[in-house]
């Protein structure tokens, strides 16, 4: 279960690089995130399987998301928010 919430605890980060346009070559991402450049490419390939509309921008050397998309994993309360909580931020 832990790797579990590991995995979307990355995918979390990821997405918040790419919603800053700041990931970085894939190379330096891998570095930054502790993982392999091979890993990494597992976690894109599991993103995109979900409908992450990830593209590589070589000019400004970055992931960017082709459309505007959301991300979200947790569980909220019914009756006071239709929101997503994640759990694994802040």
């Amino acid at each position: 279960m832990n790797i579990l919430i590991k995995q979307i605890e990355l995918i979390d980060r990821i997405d918040q690089l790419i919603r800053l346009q700041a990931t970085g070559t894939p190379e330096s991402l891998a570095h930054r995130l502790g993982v392999s450049k091979t890993k990494l490419y597992r976690i894109i390939n599991i993103m995109k399987d979900l409908n992450a509309p990830i593209l590589y921008d070589v000019a400004i050397q970055s992931f960017v998301y082709e459309a505007a998309v959301g991300f979200q994993f947790g569980f909220y309360d019914k009756e006071t928010s239709t929101r997503g909580v994640n759990p694994f931020v802040g």
